[in-house]
């Protein structure tokens, strides 16, 4: 007998991460070519930190390690920016029945320029790094769009 896995929680974080010259990492989702995107999950329980979260989905796919002496806790902020959007109907199965939104947390986090990647291939196939401007261009989800160009406000060099 199978257990079919749990509904995923409507509640998320959405990580832009970026170099001190505001090149931005996208990755593409292996479930639909063509989707760029920020590294974006789902709290594994309801009362997980969102600080966790964004530190396990980047190390989960990204392979960069949060916490680690290139890339410190502290390189990881808070924006208090959250989006309340629709969840796409292709998605919508992994959420329990008639839930139809998600509310998403942004953060940024500052990495040096060259940091390797390791990708998870199951969620994502190929990165790039591009200028804040082009990411925000390519990014398909608009709320990931609005974070991107929320960047230059947001950085460690801009003080905020």
């Amino acid at each position: 007998m199978s257990t079919a896995p749990p509904y995923k929680i409507p509640e998320s974080v959405l990580v832009v991460i970026h170099t001190p010259a505001l090149d931005v990492l996208l990755i593409e989702r292996a479930d639909k070519p063509g989707y760029w995107q920020s590294v974006t999950g789902s709290k594994d329980h309801p009362d997980e930190p969102l600080r966790d979260t964004c530190v396990r989905e980047v190390g989960e796919e990204t392979g960069i390690r949060i916490g680690s002496p290139e890339v410190p806790l502290s390189a990881l902020r808070d924006w208090h920016l959250a989006n309340l959007y629709e969840i796409y109907p292709v998605w919508r199965h992994r959420y329990a029945p008639g839930v139809t939104h998600n509310q998403e947390h942004v953060f940024g986090l500052t990495v040096p320029a060259g940091t390797p990647v390791v990708l998870s291939p199951r969620e994502h196939t190929q990165y790039q790094w591009l200028p804040w401007r082009e990411a925000a261009d390519r990014c398909f989800s608009p709320s990931n769009a609005e974070a991107v160009l929320h960047l230059p406000r947001f950085s460690p060099m801009s003080g905020a």
